[in-house]
C-alpha cells in the first residue's frame, strides 16, 4: 500500500492550520472595520477641528488629542492582529519629554513625532479603506461558502419565481431542462460554488489577514530608528545607573571604613601611647600587655581592610582572573558553597564585567550566610555564546527564602551595579525558599541591554 509522500503531509498540515487561524483572522477583520468606521468618525471630526482652528491657538490642543486617540485606535489594532495567529507587532519607541520641559512643550510633543503622524495616517485615510475592502471579501467569502453549502435547505423558502426568476431564466436558456430538474441543476451550482469558496476560504482569509499585519506593521509598528533611540537610552539609563552605583559604593566603603578600620587604628594609636607611657614609667608589664593589645586591633583593622577591598578590587581577581576570584569566595564562605564554574570565563569576560559581577556574588554570599539560614549555597557562572554573548550567573541557597527587592536595601544596589552595565538581576525566593539570584550581563560592547525576560 503506497504510503503519502512527505510533502503532500506537510501541505495538509499547513491547509489545517490554514483553517484554524481562518476563525481568528476573520474576527479581527470584521471587528477592525467596525474599530475603524469609528476611528475615521472620532480622528476626521478632532483633527479638522483643530487644523481649522489652529490660527487661534486653541486647535493644537485639539491636533494633539487627535494624535492621541489615534495612538489610541493603534494599540487596539494591534491588539486585534494577535487574533491572527501572526507575530506581534512591536510597539514603536515613544519619546517622553524631559521631565523639567515647559508643559505647552510637553502639551504638543505628540506634533514632533512621526509614529503619532503615522498612526494617525492609519486611523484617518489608509486603515478605513483597507478595512473596507477585507471586510467586503471576508464576508462574501463565508456567505458564498456558508450559502452554497447549504442552498439545497433554503431555497424551498425563496420568493415567488415572480421576484426570483432566476430558475426561468435557466429554463429558458436550456428549453430541455423541466420543473425538478432545473431545481436540481440550480442546486448543484450554488454547491458546486460553495465547495470552490470553501476550499480557497483559508487562503483568502489568512492572505487578507497577512495584508493587513504588513500594513500594521508598516505604520504602527518600530521603524529601524527606534532601535537606535532605545539603544542610546538604554545607554544613558546605564551609565545614570553606573554614577548612581559608584555614588552608594563610596559612601558605604566611606562608611565601613569609618565604623570599622578607621576606629581600630584609633585604637591602636591610643594603646601606643599608652605604651609608650608605661615604658617610660618603668611598668614593663603593663607595657608588654599594652602592646599585645595594639598587635591585635592592628591584626583586626588589617582583616577589616581585606574584607572591604573585596569589594574595590580584591587582588586576586586581578592577578589570577574571575575563575579563581569565585572559587575563593567559595572557599572563605562560612557554608558550604558548591561551584559550577566555566572555564572560559577569565578569557571571555572583560575585566569591568568581572570586578561587578565578583562582588554581586560577594555580596549574595554573604547576604546568605548572614539572613537567609541556609545549610548550603549554589554558584554557577557560564559564559552563553549566543548572540550577543552574555556571562549568566546564579547563587542559590536553600534558606527560609521571602527576600525581596526594595528600595534602600541591598539588592537594589546591586540591581543598579548590574544596570550599568546594561545588565540585570532576578530575584525568587518563595516563602519557605529556596532562593536563587540570577545574573546576566552582555559581553559585547554595543550588545542589547538585558532583561529579567532574557534570563529565563
Amino acid at each position: 500500500m503506497p504510503h503519502d509522500r512527505p510533502e503532500d503531509a506537510s501541505w495538509l498540515h499547513r491547509y489545517v492550520t490554514a483553517w484554524g487561524r481562518a476563525p481568528g483572522t476573520s474576527a479581527f477583520l470584521i471587528a477592525s472595520f467596525v474599530v475603524s468606521m469609528v476611528a475615521i468618525s472620532v480622528l476626521s471630526a478632532v483633527f479638522f477641528a483643530g487644523l481649522g482652528m489652529v490660527i487661534l491657538l486653541v486647535g493644537l490642543p485639539l491636533m494633539t488629542g487627535a494624535l492621541l486617540l489615534a495612538r489610541g485606535f493603534g494599540v487596539a489594532e494591534r491588539a486585534m492582529l494577535g487574533w491572527t495567529g501572526l507575530p506581534e507587532v512591536a510597539e514603536p519607541e515613544w519619546r517622553r519629554p524631559v521631565a523639567d520641559t515647559h508643559w505647552l512643550s510637553r502639551l504638543l510633543a505628540p506634533l514632533r513625532s512621526g509614529h503619532y503622524w503615522s498612526y494617525l495616517l492609519h486611523g484617518l485615510i489608509i486603515n478605513p479603506i483597507v478595512s473596507t475592502v477585507t471586510f467586503s471579501l471576508a464576508v462574501t467569502w463565508w456567505a458564498t461558502t456558508l450559502g452554497g453549502l447549504t442552498y439545497w435547505f433554503w431555497q424551498a423558502f425563496l420568493p415567488d419565481p415572480s421576484v426570483n426568476d432566476w430558475p426561468g431564466w435557466l429554463q429558458a436558456q436550456l428549453p430541455f431542462l423541466q420543473g425538478a430538474t432545473v431545481r436540481a441543476v440550480e442546486s448543484v451550482a450554488y454547491l458546486g460554488t460553495g465547495i470552490l469558496f470553501g476550499i480557497t476560504l483559508p487562503w483568502v482569509i489568512n492572505g487578507l489577514g497577512r495584508l493587513r499585519h504588513a500594513i500594521a506593521a508598516a505604520l504602527l509598528g518600530r521603524w529601524p530608528s527606534d532601535e537606535l533611540a532605545a539603544r542610546a537610552d538604554a545607554e544613558a539609563r546605564a551609565r545614570q545607573s553606573a554614577v548612581t552605583a559608584e555614588d552608594s559604593a563610596m559612601r558605604r566603603l566611606e562608611r565601613d571604613l569609618h565604623d570599622g578600620p578607621q576606629q581600630r587604628l584609633v585604637r591602636l594609636q591610643m594603646d601606643l601611647a599608652a605604651t609608650e607611657r608605661q615604658a617610660v614609667a618603668g611598668d614593663t608589664d603593663r607595657a608588654a600587655a599594652l602592646a599585645r593589645e595594639a598587635q591585635q586591633q592592628a591584626k583586626a583593622a588589617l582583616d577589616e581592610l581585606r574584607a572591604l577591598s573585596r569589594g574595590v578590587a580584591p587582588p586576586l581577581l586581578a592577578d589570577r582572573g574571575l575563575l579563581a576570584a569565585l572559587t575563593a569566595l567559595a572557599e572563605e564562605s562560612p557554608l558550604p558553597v558548591g561551584t559550577d564554574l566555566d572555564p572560559a570565563l577569565d578569557e571571555a569576560v572583560p575585566p569591568e564585567v568581572a570586578r561587578a559581577v565578583y562582588f554581586v556574588v560577594a555580596e549574595l554570599l554573604t547576604n546568605a550566610a548572614k539572613h537567609s539560614g541556609a545549610r548550603e549555597v549554589a554558584v554557577s557562572a557560564r559564559v552563553q555564546r549566543d548572540e550577543p554573548s552574555r556571562l549568566r550567573a546564579s547563587v542559590t541557597d536553600d534558606g527560609r527564602g521571602g527576600a525581596v527587592v526594595g528600595d534602600g536595601h541591598g539588592l537594589a544596589g546591586l540591581q543598579e551595579r548590574l544596570h550599568g552595565l546594561r545588565g540585570a538581576l532576578t530575584l525568587e525566593s518563595p516563602p519557605g525558599g529556596p532562593t536563587r539570584v540570577d545574573i546576566v550581563v552582555p559581553l559585547a560592547l554595543g550588545a542589547r541591554p538585558a532583561t529579567p525576560a532574557s534570563l529565563s
